[in-house]
């Protein structure tokens, strides 16, 4: 079986490490896992992570200062993509953070805060577990068990305008909130795989074996 690069990238706002060390522990044996910032890397790989914490004008900024915007489109039109966190809500056309934000616009749609106005129950940002909804049977769900527990921590959340976009759901807030969305061969995840024991360690499985059909 042909070697696989899986490129973790690095643009100074993710948590690299402890997506990197999970990915490793579930890789196949074909598959080797790198962090790199740099362009051509990530246009050589054949799978990428792009995984991202922190505020969405922050992230942009380091994005465009690591010239990484054009690699990042085309990886994300081009091969197999997994997005995390700030990773999956920088993805979308427009942000709400810091007064407004215009994000990649790989997905169209926009980027909104939790209202939890007279909720004084519901902290913000969302932080700890919660269940995700599987809303069909994608490739990314296998071995998954419905409803399995995730470790989130945000404050924003995407709204796509296409709903069929929607591959999970979440409630908070009195809120169901899109967790999950998938675009060909693109899926991305609000809440934390590397922190989510083994539902989320099933999940970066499945990202390095599956082969869509659109990649």
């Amino acid at each position: 079986m042909n070697s696989k690069l899986v490129v973790v990238v690095d643009y100074g706002m993710g948590n690299l490490r402890s997506v990197a060390k999970a990915a490793e522990h579930v890789a196949p044996d074909h598959c080797h896992i790198q962090i790199s910032h740099d362009a051509h890397e990530i246009a050589e790989a054949d799978a990428v992570i792009f995984p991202g914490q922190g505020a969405a004008k922050a992230c942009m900024a380091a994005i465009a200062e690591h010239n990484l915007t054009t690699a990042l489109h085309q990886a994300a039109n081009e091969k197999p993509f997994l997005g995390i966190c700030m990773g999956l809500q920088v993805l979308m056309t427009h942000s709400h953070e810091n007064n407004g934000v215009d994000c990649l616009n790989v997905i169209k749609g926009q980027v909104s805060r939790f209202d939890t106005s007279g909720l004084s129950e519901f902290k913000i940002p969302h932080m700890g577990w919660n269940q995700i909804h599987q809303q069909d049977g994608h490739p990314m769900w296998h071995g998954i068990p419905q409803d399995s527990r995730f470790y989130f921590v945000h404050s924003y959340f995407v709204v796509p305008d296409n709903s069929d976009l929607i591959l999970g759901s979440t409630d908070y807030a009195h809120q169901t909130f899109a967790s999950c969305v998938a675009q060909n061969q693109l899926f991305a995840i609000q809440a934390h795989p590397e922190k989510s024991a083994q539902a989320g360690l099933q999940l970066l499985k499945n990202f390095m074996n599956w082969q869509p059909k659109s990649a």
